[in-house]
């Protein structure tokens, strides 16, 4: 289902003629340099491509003859057409050994190259590049040393005032007659196949059998979605590796295209810790440029843009802001991650655009909460996942929560618990901003899906402002702590740590052991209070939090933790408000 999705992906994008996506037997690739020479072959400069996005420097892309799977102790046998890094092309650098092992791979594929390629004018220039030595000056340039330093050092040769030379229409033509690419069918041992032709498992159509599988690019690193290991157990009816599965070689070049371009685009990617998610629609519709918005952290130039977007999914479940065709279209989301081998899936959801957009309006309404101003109305994947991190480092997002997380949005299904545990191990050690408001969301919106999913007639949900009427003995005694710390500030102007830097991890986790003490010391500082109506307000808002304990815990359990952290919250939120739910202002 995932493969004959993509297919039928890069089939809509190739039939569309203001898509750029790769035709069959090439694909868009970054070259950070080009070598530049003249029409005999003479060396001129090393161009460099790149420009500054961001912190990055981006090579520019150009459509080329396809790549080739490479991998094993012999990968270095395997060159690209008239393209590839620059240990290929130069040799460097010469201290790796690998290099010179793969620059003679390049020399014999040149030797190799058929008549009606090296007929054009370009091809040719390469070849003399090689026989006139010109590849020492290459080396010798000032340029070489930007080339070296780049971390993928992908490049190719251009004649002065023209295209890159694997870009010119003679070798393109020659690609598109030879589909197939040089090499494909080779083991990484090096061994001829002859080719096998099947029926394909995807499309139903005959044609012959892709025996690997290209690989994708993701995390830095370069996977297959499909692979199946040679001699390790899966072999069968003398059927070995892609036989095993037969997909044929069309089918397998668009998916595989289709997925690069997914994880390559701005809008149909989200990337949060370890995991990719990617989605397209069936037919093309403005959900599935839409969706990423929903989830991403806005860009600096336009960060209200998410805004929009989430007001507008509100406001379509009753006005069809995505069209009465988009409710019904198919959409597809497939999250992924890299493993040792090849890449790994982690959820795949198929689905109409009108199920997705309640869920995630769902979503939206579980992390509704009262905020200070200056907060964003609507928070990122990466932004909740953040702040559950150590020192709030993306780095330190645990491994695997992210997939989770997204599947739980998409799925409607409770948060997964790592989430919770994760949230108040981040709160007991953040000393110095405990309970954000997206900490506190967070819990919210945890506790208020787990209990929808599994009721408990003693819970009552979580409002997104204060409630005084809460059941929750954890919320009541988090109120209380709120107010304490309150107390303390009013009465000490200025202090640098009060009580919920020392005390706040005791007193949401075994309140018996802290909150006698804390009691006792409120008294001490209500008496600095020269205010005396204001010391009457506190009595009068301890006295109605206190109207619903019986007694202090000996400990409480990780909801009621949960809940601890939003009464807190809530009644300092409640303390700044315009209007206090529970006054103490100045008499």
């Amino acid at each position: 289902m995932i493969l004959q999705a993509l297919k039928e992906y890069y089939d809509r994008k190739a039939d569309d003629p203001e898509s750029d996506i790769a035709p069959e037997g090439f694909e868009k690739k970054e070259l950070q340099f080009l070598i530049v020479i003249n029409e005999e072959g003479e060396f001129i400069n090393i161009e460099d491509t790149r420009e500054k996005i961001g912190n990055k420097l981006v090579g520019k892309t150009f459509l080329l003859p396809r790549s080739v799977g490479r991998s094993g102790g012999r990968a270095y046998e395997k060159t690209f057409l008239l393209w590839d890094h620059i240990g290929y092309l130069l040799g460097l650098p010469t201290e790796d050994e690998k290099s010179s092992k793969q620059h003679k791979t390049w020399l014999k594929a040149l030797k190799e190259l058929p008549p009606e390629l090296v007929g054009d004018i370009g091809v040719q220039a390469i070849v003399d590049f090689y026989q006139k030595n010109e590849m020492a000056k290459a080396i010798a340039s000032p340029q070489i040393q930007e080339c070296l330093k780049a971390p993928q050092c992908n490049m190719t040769f251009r004649l002065v005032s023209d295209i890159p030379i694997p870009c010119r229409e003679k070798v393109q033509e020659f690609v598109r007659d030879n589909l197939k690419p040089v090499g494909s069918e080779e083991s990484d041992e090096g061994a001829d196949r002859s080719l096998k032709t099947g029926v394909c498992l995807v499309t139903g159509q005959s044609g012959v059998i892709a025996r690997t599988h290209s690989r994708t690019s993701i995390d830095k690193d370069t996977k297959c979605l499909v692979g199946i290991q040679r001699n390790s157990g899966y072999d069968s009816y003398g059927k070995e590796q892609g036989y095993n599965a037969p997909i044929i070689q069309s089918t397998e070049f668009a998916y595989v295209t289709a997925l690069n371009t997914l994880l390559k685009t701005k809008n149909q990617r989200i990337q949060v810790g370890d995991a990719s998610t990617v989605f397209w629609s069936k037919k093309e519709s403005l959900f599935e440029s839409d969706f990423s918005l929903f989830f991403k952290e806005p860009e600096k130039d336009d960060p209200d843009a998410g805004t929009q977007r989430v007001k507008a999914l509100f406001e379509s479940l009753n006005s069809g802001a995505y069209g009465e065709d988009d409710r019904n279209n198919q959409f597809y989301i497939l999250g992924l991650s890299p493993n040792a081998a090849r890449i790994s899936i982690r959820f795949w959801k198929v689905g109409t655009i009108s199920e997705f957009s309640f869920k995630i309006k769902q979503y939206f309404d579980d992390f509704d909460i009262i905020k200070p101003p200056k907060e964003p109305e609507y928070y990122s994947i990466w932004r909740i996942l953040v702040n559950i991190a150590t020192q709030d480092k993306s780095e330190n997002i645990p491994p695997n929560i992210a997939g989770e997380f997204m599947r739980s949005i998409l799925e409607g299904t409770p948060y997964p618990a790592t989430l919770l545990q994760a949230v108040l191990r981040r709160i007991r050690s953040d000393t110095e901003n405990r309970v954000k408001p997206i900490r506190a969301a967070l819990i919210k919106a945890y506790l208020n899906r787990y209990y929808r999913f599994y009721p408990n007639q003693n819970y009552k949900e979580v409002n997104m402002e204060l409630d005084m009427n809460q059941p929750s003995v954890g919320y009541q005694l988090g109120r209380l702590f709120a107010a304490l710390e309150k107390i303390q500030e009013e009465a000490n102007p200025g202090i640098n740590a009060t009580i919920r830097e020392r005390f706040y991890g005791s007193a949401c986790a075994t309140p018996v052991t802290v909150f006698a003490n804390l009691l006792r010391l409120k008294n001490h500082h209500l008496a600095k209070l020269e205010n005396k109506g204001r010391v009457v307000n506190f009595e009068r808002l301890l006295g109605e939090i206190m109207g619903h304990l019986i007694d202090f815990p000996a400990h409480l359990d990780l909801h009621e933790q949960g809940l601890f952290a939003i009464g807190y919250y809530h009644q300092r939120q409640a303390f700044f408000a315009p209007k206090n739910t529970v006054e103490i202002e100045s008499n």
